[in-house]
């Protein structure tokens, strides 16, 4: 069954292959009352045991995550972190939006990793999988939480966001800065508005996205743009706006990714092209088959965010060339590991 809601990515909730049960109607006549009812976020509290991931991945550049949420209020349509929600008993579609995990014990967690003997310094990400500023970090503020902590044991850390809550954070943010301990990412899709409504429908417009930047590098914090994803005759043609208009708000560099439909992704991708781009489907589809060797996700690292192929090669040569004409002056400073306090003891002396 199909659902439209206001501000939903997805219309539709594969079913999870982890669940050996799945529940559904069994007449499509309108007989049965509808399943599926009401459009409200819930929200399950989790205490997990360790806080910080490791990954292994090459076409990632860091190490070490935090993630203070599963599932994310944004609702983009594409998000290859979708399929990570069904590990958890819930599914992609729907649940993915609704049904959020929020870890409240996040920053003890993180400062008791901190104070092990054996806990080595390495620039953490947030997040890395769900958006760490995603709307109910409005009124929960563990990620406010993770930052006071990183702060107390000067500890660097990365964020890549598209929410522009981050403002929120400013005077956190500023201090990090000051002893050059963050770094920014946001994240721009299109500059189209209705795009941007329908396709990440809870996510900040893309013009409060490019005053975030310029309000945060006018701070003085590091900031730096990431368009993804790139998607085949949806927003490929917007490279040429997105970097200029981000490096002129003030972005120190820029990177990208191409959409892969990983998971249950083709079945939520797919029908939301055929509510919003029907007459394209076809067309996008194919071109993303193209950059992904025939297939709508190629799970090889170093190509996998990248793809392959003609198409693939001139995203990659367009985005290039655009960034050296508007980056090549500008530079992310490395962040300083050489800070960090043991067990956070001169937070007061520091501060």
């Amino acid at each position: 069954m199909k659902h439209d809601y206001k501000g939903r990515g997805a219309r539709v909730n594969p079913v999870n292959p982890f669940q050996k049960l799945s529940y559904t109607t069994d007449d499509h006549d309108g007989i049965d009352e509808p399943f599926f009812v009401g459009d409200e976020t819930v929200v399950y509290e989790e205490n997990p045991k360790k806080i910080i991931s490791k990954n292994d991945s090459p076409d990632i550049p860091f190490e070490y995550s935090v993630n203070p949420y599963q599932g994310c209020g944004h609702g983009c349509a594409y998000c290859y972190a979708r399929p990570v929600h069904q590990y958890w008993g819930f599914n992609a579609g729907y649940d993915f939006e609704r049904r959020i995990i929020v870890k409240k014990n996040a920053a003890r967690l993180l400062e008791h990793q901190f104070n092990k003997k054996d806990y080595r310094v390495s620039t953490i990400m947030l997040s890395g999988n769900t958006d760490c500023y995603q709307p109910l970090e409005r009124n929960y503020k563990i990620t406010r939480s993770l930052l006071e902590v990183l702060l107390k044991y000067r500890h660097p850390v990365g964020i890549i966001t598209k929410n522009a809550l981050i403002l929120r954070d400013l005077d956190l943010l500023k201090k990090l800065a000051e002893h050059k301990l963050v770094r920014v990412v946001i994240t721009i899709t299109t500059l189209d508005e209705g795009l941007r409504r329908n396709l990440e429908p809870r996510t900040s417009t893309s013009s409060i996205r490019l005053d975030t930047i310029n309000k945060l590098s006018s701070a003085g914090i590091p900031t730096g743009i990431m368009m993804a994803p790139i998607i085949p005759s949806v927003n490929d043609h917007e490279i040429s706006d997105i970097l200029p208009k981000a490096s002129q708000a003030g972005a120190l560099s820029a990177s990208y990714t191409l959409l892969r439909l990983n998971g249950p992704l083709p079945e939520i991708f797919g029908d939301w092209l055929d509510k919003n781009m029907p007459e394209r489907k076809t067309k996008i589809l194919n071109k993303v088959k193209h950059i992904h060797g025939g297939s709508l996700n190629d799970p090889n690292f170093g190509q996998r965010m990248r793809g392959k192929g003609n198409y693939a090669e001139m995203i990659h040569s367009l985005f290039q060339k655009i960034r050296q004409k508007r980056f090549s002056h500008k530079a992310m400073p490395e962040l300083d590991a050489d800070q960090f306090i043991r067990k956070g003891q001169l937070k007061l002396f520091l501060i």
